[in-house]
């Protein structure tokens, strides 16, 4: 490897908008996120359902599915 061309690669801090963070590292010092692990909602099993136009409803209708608060 070529000496001075390569940024220097140390530890990072990620900082998630829910307020968890923690160290990786990259040639950023601090690293912004919107969503991590433990606000995703794959990650944590509360995944809701963003129903735009009844378009959920009109689903279960069709299928004959009941609701999940059912």
């Amino acid at each position: 490897m070529r000496e001075g061309i390569h940024p220097k690669y140390d530890e990072a801090v990620v900082r998630c908008a829910c307020g968890e963070t923690f160290a990786t590292g990259s040639v950023k010092k601090e690293i912004k996120v919107e969503i991590c692990s433990k606000c995703h909602p794959f990650f944590t099993g509360k995944q809701k359902l963003i129903d735009t136009g009844g378009r959920v409803d009109k689903f279960r209708k069709r299928f004959n599915l009941k609701s999940e608060e059912e």
